[in-house]
């Protein structure tokens, strides 16, 4: 009986790779589904045999911990290095996108609050 293994929505693309490759490498049987084409589905990797559940969950916990580890000393190091954007560069980027938002916030708040004074 098949058994789900790993989630897939919002996950990166370059740590879903990772984790096929990680199941491929230890040969364990595993298939994915897909979100669809409306994003409805349930995008996850099964794992065709229920009996080596215990290993592959084990590996797939140690990759996660390995590589959040990594994304943390990562940021550390931009941190350090002086690398890391702040929020005026990131809207001085894309000012049109975040001038979109911004209004957007802003209305969003409008018409929430307006009611509560008429």
């Amino acid at each position: 009986m098949s058994k789900l293994l790993f989630k897939l929505n919002q996950v990166p693309d370059d740590e879903a790779a990772d984790i096929r490759q990680l199941l491929t490498d230890n040969e364990f049987e595993f298939y994915e589904t897909d979100s669809g084409r409306w994003g409805l589905g349930f995008a996850a990797v099964w794992l065709e045999q229920g009996q080596s559940f215990e290993q592959a969950r084990a590996l797939i916990d140690q990759y996660q911990q390995e590589r959040s580890q990594k994304l943390r000393d990562n940021l550390q190091s931009e941190k350090e290095q002086g690398k890391q954007i702040s929020k005026f560069e990131a809207f001085s980027q894309t000012p049109i996108r975040s001038s979109v938002l911004l209004i957007f916030a802003v209305l969003l708040a409008y018409f929430t609050v307006i009611p509560f004074f008429r």
